[in-house]
């Protein structure tokens, strides 16, 4: 029953100075109990008592009052919006700044830990954040250096405003990048180096330093690559190998450079070896810190190998070559932490872009299987890798392809398509799109039937661009080659029309009137489903108005419509030329024949 009393004595104006502070480091070292402790004084209302105590003129009860908030606020059952529901609070935190080394430390690091997301980064930034903080990196205190880069890393993370902004502010005639490299050299503490890397990492990202740049190239990335090192605590691994990843995600150049440094690739196989076998007794702590950070290390093992092989053929064969790879993924896809599947899932997703792969490791493992698991009501984040790297297995050249067949894919991928999620949509109809590629017909058959034609409707009038050219890439594989066109046209050939028609009279880009015109060019190549185009004259006059248009493109896939219709040697030609010439088309091919484009001269 202590805590009420101190809060009491804490905010009596009558209470002496002395024992008002004497009550807050009290109450500050409650505070570093367990989380129940933390949750009790919440309950009790002690972050508007504390916050309350920071207008007082006296400066230890002050400290004492930010030493137990930064005590609260580090707890991981403090929410960190409490700090954010009194606008002026913010402003007076930034105005205790200056007052002591204590201040500075204390509310540095209760920014950093209550910084979470665009939201808190933008009411810090407009708080002028950046201008108040910036000069305590040079300061001569270690641990008001070490808040404030921390400040920056939270600050700075996936936010280019502020890293833009970070870019041009200098303190004692240095500026920021520079001072961070300096604070990344091998003789700072571990702590000191990561954090910095961490602001650079994100400036980089945001933009704001070129990915060529030395300070990234020589400095920050090699220091990243140290520490992912054998010597280095778990902890130190398992940021440095995120951070890493982050940085190189999206840059080949960097990818490559990070994979010959330091033998990075061999050197992340360690992190699948924890926790190790324990031998003597003694050993039960290290193996309950390891088993702690064992699934870490794996899922920052797995991210930094997909950032690496994102891009790079030579990068995935030594990824693939790793000891044991293939099987770490495959566990990987199976774990109970859904954080380790998500960065298996990503590597799988990364290394599954390689041609070569997918016909000889992708096969030997059989990754379809678990992948097939994996996808049976995962959550969207695990279900949009999961669903990208499908596609890539059910390529053409994928020996996977029969087998996922078997076990159900079309059902799963057609109900994708339904996703309210666009990239789940998106990943559904490509998948299906590779899966019609040369298909055998029972294939196109059942991909017809799964989806049904509301649903090919649905899908053709989606708002995204790139649900349609999937769409359509789909049809266009369905109707290809000539026994499966007039199978599929005799079943759905008045749907399919419809759709034509709708789309080529629609306000759509010239890639996908052209996707729509080679359509109609397969139909045309059809036998008895020529006949839905000759019997339709708006879709003839459609062909006809795109052979004039401006665009070469949509020309030439006219023309294919056109060529398709008229070959002497196949029966009734002879009545479709007619019927093509009364409509006109020769004068439009005379015309064409004198155009300065070769390939318009040439068709």
């Amino acid at each position: 029953g202590s805590v009420s009393r101190l809060l009491y004595l804490l905010q009596q104006e009558t209470s002496s100075t002395e024992l008002r502070t004497e009550c807050a480091v009290v109450l500050g070292s409650l505070a570093m109990g367990t989380e129940n402790n933390v949750k009790s004084l919440l309950d009790c209302h002690i972050i508007p008592a504390l916050l309350q105590g920071l207008l007082s003129p006296d400066l230890k009860f002050i400290e004492a009052c930010l030493r137990c908030l930064r005590t609260i606020f580090i707890s991981p059952v403090t929410p960190e919006d409490l700090l954010y529901t009194d606008a002026t609070v913010i402003s007076h935190l930034m105005a205790l700044l200056s007052r002591s080394r204590y201040t500075q430390e204390y509310i540095c690091q209760i920014f950093s830990h209550c910084c979470k997301g665009p939201d808190h980064q933008t009411i810090l930034f407009n708080h002028g954040a950046v201008q108040n903080i910036a000069h305590l990196l040079v300061s001569t205190s270690y641990k008001v250096r070490m808040q404030a880069l921390k400040c920056f890393s939270v600050l700075a993370f996936e936010n280019p405003q502020v890293s833009m902004t970070l870019v041009n502010v200098s303190v004692d005639g240095e500026l920021l990048p520079q001072i961070f490299v300096k604070m990344l050299q091998r003789d700072k503490p571990i702590e000191m180096q990561l954090t910095s890397a961490k602001c650079l990492t994100s400036m980089c990202r945001a933009g704001a330093i070129r990915t060529d740049d030395s300070c990234i190239v020589l400095k920050t990335l090699p220091c990243l690559v140290r520490m992912c090192s054998k010597d280095r605590l778990l902890e130190e691994r398992v940021e440095g190998a995120e951070t890493l990843a982050y940085l190189i995600e999206t840059d080949v150049e960097l990818q490559r450079i990070a994979s010959i440094t330091d033998h990075l690739i061999v050197m992340l196989a360690d992190y699948f070896k924890y926790p190790s076998s324990v031998s003597a007794i003694t050993d039960i702590k290290r193996l309950d810190h390891d088993l702690k950070h064992a699934h870490e290390l794996r899922q920052a093992a797995f991210k930094l190998y997909a950032s690496l092989g994102a891009n790079d053929e030579d990068i995935r064969k030594k990824i693939i070559e790793t000891e044991n790879m293939m099987d770490r993924i495959v566990n990987g896809l199976s774990e109970s932490s859904i954080k380790v599947r998500l960065a298996a899932v990503r590597c799988l997703h990364s290394l599954s872009r390689s041609v070569q792969q997918l016909r000889t490791s992708f096969q030997d493992h059989a990754v379809w299987k678990p992948l097939m698991k994996v996808l049976q009501n995962a959550p969207n984040e695990i279900l949009v890798v999961a669903s990208s790297t499908l596609c890539n297995l059910l390529l053409e050249f994928s020996p996977s392809k029969e087998p996922i067949l078997e076990s159900g894919a079309i059902e799963l991928l057609c109900s994708l398509t339904q996703s309210e999620n666009l990239a789940l949509r998106v990943n559904g109809i490509w998948a299906l799109m590779n899966m019609a590629f040369q298909a055998e017909q029972k294939i196109k058959s059942d991909i017809l039937r799964g989806l049904s034609t509301e649903q090919l409707f649905q899908l053709l009038s989606d708002s995204d661009v790139n649900v349609l050219m999937k769409t359509l890439g789909l049809l266009r594989n369905l109707l290809s080659t000539r026994p499966h066109i007039d199978h599929i046209m005799s079943t759905h050939g008045k749907q399919i029309m419809q759709a034509v028609t709708l789309i080529l009279e629609g306000e759509h880009n010239i890639e996908v009137k052209e996707q729509t015109l080679c359509i109609l060019a397969n139909i045309a190549d059809g036998t008895t489903a020529k006949e839905l185009i000759m019997t339709n004259d708006d879709i003839l006059q459609k062909i006809k108005y795109y052979m004039s248009h401006s665009n070469a493109k949509l020309q030439l896939a006219a023309m294919f419509c056109i060529s398709n219709l008229i070959w002497n040697e196949e029966e009734g030609s002879q009545e479709r030329q007619d019927k093509l010439r009364d409509m006109g088309i020769v004068d439009i091919l005379h015309k064409l024949s004198q155009s300065s484009d070769p390939n318009l001269c040439d068709k």
